[in-house]
């Protein structure tokens, strides 16, 4: 059947005639935005990220705290470092809903438009979805291995 629709197609595409305007002809131009449309992270809250992401080896900034997550993502994300291992006195979460600034502030910062994100080293390593793949294919343990952020006696062991 791909067959035969294929060649009937290419068929009707070489029967039309040779001057066709390109795609590109069709595409409204883009303007660059202006400053006004551009939302700048400001200094302040810049600085305010650094030092959390500097607060700890592993940070979490998400919607409630890990005792209490608000949003199943970050319910599964702390499901996840807790399967991993990862020791507590290595492990920092900020409740991104008790400050809008933040909330907005992360998003720009990381250029990653979803919460929860988690940062390991100060570098950021993803959302929930790179979490469940990383924790699934074990590249998770290696990075959390590598970092020494697991609780003592539990690096190297396998995690099911």
């Amino acid at each position: 059947m791909f067959s035969r629709s294929f060649a009937s197609s290419f068929l009707r595409q070489a029967a039309r005639p040779a001057a066709r305007a390109p795609l590109s002809a069709f595409r409204t131009p883009v303007a660059p935005l202006t400053p006004f449309q551009i939302r700048l992270l400001s200094d302040t809250t810049r600085t305010a990220i650094d030092k959390a992401i500097a607060s700890a080896p592993v940070v979490l900034f998400m919607k409630g705290t890990p005792e209490t997550p608000q949003c199943g993502f970050s319910r599964a994300v702390i499901q996840i470092l807790g399967i991993q291992g990862v020791s507590p006195e290595k492990f920092a979460a900020f409740n991104v809903l008790e400050d809008p600034e933040l909330r907005a502030g992360i998003k720009e910062y990381s250029d990653w438009p979803t919460i929860p994100q988690l940062y390991v080293d100060k570098q950021f390593v993803g959302g929930c979805d790179i979490l469940v793949s990383m924790h699934q294919n074990g590249d998770l343990q290696k990075l959390f291995e590598e970092n020494k952020v697991l609780v003592e006696g539990e690096e190297g062991e396998k995690k099911e």
